[in-house]
């Protein structure tokens, strides 16, 4: 974004996305993305979603459901 001259504050504005919802994902509090804002992302900023997702190597947490399948 800094490299087109955008803010924060325009993308949220540009895409109709949270400011909160926006912070989390910068900074890697969310647990995921919903397509359709992956989508409104790449729009507003003329990218792909490669160019805005990174892997980070970990992998995914295990949800209450799985922990609890596998110990019955």
């Amino acid at each position: 974004m800094a490299g087109q001259g955008r803010s924060f504050y325009w993308l949220a504005k540009q895409t109709g996305i949270s400011h909160t919802t926006l912070w989390r994902l910068k900074k890697g509090k969310s647990f995921g993305i919903n397509l359709d804002t992956l989508e409104k992302m790449c729009r507003a900023l003329a990218c792909q979603p490669g160019d805005i997702l990174t892997s980070n190597g970990k992998r995914p947490r295990k949800s209450r459901n799985q922990n609890a399948k596998g110990k019955q």
